[in-house]
């Protein structure tokens, strides 16, 4: 996936993907935190936008996430763990 940033003077950061198969969306983040889903439909203009509070972003993540949050803090502690062992 091509990922680029660009920040908006005024607006905030748009974060514009472009996957494999060649589909575009974008992620506006806004100053006050609120994010836009921008969904292109091959144009240079999003056909549409989905506006997300903070809240309702880290849900979407959360479940975009290939592992679950306690799975990859489960992970860490042990990896803290091991690093720690061998420290000792």
């Amino acid at each position: 996936m091509n990922i680029t940033r660009t920040t908006v003077p005024g607006e905030g950061v748009l974060f514009h993907f472009v996957t494999r198969d060649g589909q575009n969306l974008a992620v506006m983040v806004d100053r006050n935190g609120s994010r836009r889903i921008l969904v292109y439909d091959g144009g240079d203009e999003p056909s549409q936008a989905i506006h997300l509070e903070q809240d309702e972003a880290d849900q979407i993540a959360q479940v975009l996430h290939s592992r679950s949050v306690d799975d990859r803090l489960a992970i860490l502690e042990q990896r803290m763990a091991e690093i720690a062992g061998r420290t000792s």
